[in-house]
């Protein structure tokens, strides 16, 4: 993709423009992810058990499977966090006084938006830092964003928040987002690398703002991820699709059940990938073929379910301090405010 098929300025052409609509910070390239990719299929189909990333449910058409998934009746988080957003975006943006949002894993950057009129409207906003895997996304919603927030500079940032946040541009006050309770796909060692990492790019003046859904019963969290019309059914098997397309695989996607478990000793939610009967899968570009036994069971994510207590020590032993936290009425899902400790 050019910048000028994209609408965008990046890094280079920057400096010859002294006004670009937009700057694209490029730190993830195709041959990256294909990489990336190959790598996790490999190590994940070799290991014992079988385990492949979330990240790789998003193609095009995961990204529209997902986008589907949230408005289901069964998948509260999303709107459940909006709401939170909507209510308290004001006071968000007055604690924080931030001139730059920061927003890790941006996608469509919508409920971003709750923010940046709140930042806005207290009068102190002039950038937006959307960071994101997938390009083609993160260009169409940074333009997206530059054409309603004319004042605003926008500078689009491709990259993978495990491994790039030491490349975050600086601003005077950032108020870094990390919304949707995506930290909740990282596992608990994984988790504390990423808000360590987190914590040594915050200056004096960052704010941190988490997005996190919260512990209960859990006959509605198995249901947020096992709906009736089986659209996260898809969505979890679609991950085998992008495999083949990409590794040139033969997975049979019908071969495979979504299976969607509770597992209370780590308080969070498993989805796996059930064979549903012996098979072999062979990956063309990995020279790599991969036998199932029948009802063996691969995970594809992890969706960590949080307290108030439990993410503030999480918080702590990070060097973070939590200090504002805000739920909707019925206690489902959380923003957190954290600053360095």
């Amino acid at each position: 993709m050019t910048a000028s098929s994209a609408g965008l300025a990046d890094i280079g052409s920057a400096n010859d423009d002294p006004e670009p609509a937009i700057v694209l910070d490029r730190h993830l390239t195709v041959s990256d992810r294909s990489t990336a990719l190959a790598t996790d299929v490999r190590t994940g189909l070799t290991s014992t058990p079988k385990e492949l990333p979330p990240k790789w449910f998003y193609d095009a058409t995961g990204s529209m499977l997902f986008d589907a998934i949230t408005r289901l009746p069964e998948y509260y988080p999303t709107r459940t966090e909006r709401a939170v957003l909507a209510e308290y975006a004001h006071e968000i943006a007055a604690m924080s006084r931030a001139d730059t949002l920061v927003e890790l894993g941006s996608g469509t950057s919508t409920k971003t938006r709750l923010l940046l009129d709140a930042l806005r409207d207290d009068g102190h906003l002039r950038g937006f830092v959307p960071f994101d895997v997938d390009e083609t996304m993160l260009s169409r919603a940074a333009t997206a964003i530059r054409d309603d927030y004319p004042r605003v500079t926008v500078r689009a940032v491709v990259g993978d928040f495990e491994r790039h946040l030491d490349l975050l541009p600086t601003a005077d006050r950032r108020l870094i987002a990390f919304l949707g309770g995506t930290i909740g796909n990282l596992g608990p060692r994984p988790r504390h690398e990423f808000l360590t990492g987190l914590r040594t790019q915050l200056n004096d003046g960052d704010t941190l703002l988490i997005g996190t859904d919260l512990v209960k019963d859990p006959v509605r969290l198995v249901a947020a991820y096992n709906d009736s019309a089986g659209v996260t059914a898809a969505f979890n098997r679609n991950v085998l699709s992008v495999i083949n397309h990409e590794l040139d695989a033969d997975f049979n996607p019908r071969g495979f059940a979504h299976v969607a478990h509770w597992d209370a000793d780590n308080s969070w939610i498993e989805m796996r990938l059930r064979s549903v009967h012996e098979q072999r899968v062979r990956i063309g570009a990995l020279d790599l073929s991969v036998s199932f036994a029948k009802d063996e069971q691969m995970r594809t994510e992890i969706s960590t379910k949080f307290t108030r207590d439990g993410l503030a020590d999480e918080f702590a032993a990070a060097g973070l301090t939590m200090v504002r936290w805000w739920t909707d009425p019925a206690g489902d899902f959380a923003l957190s405010l954290s600053v360095p400790a």
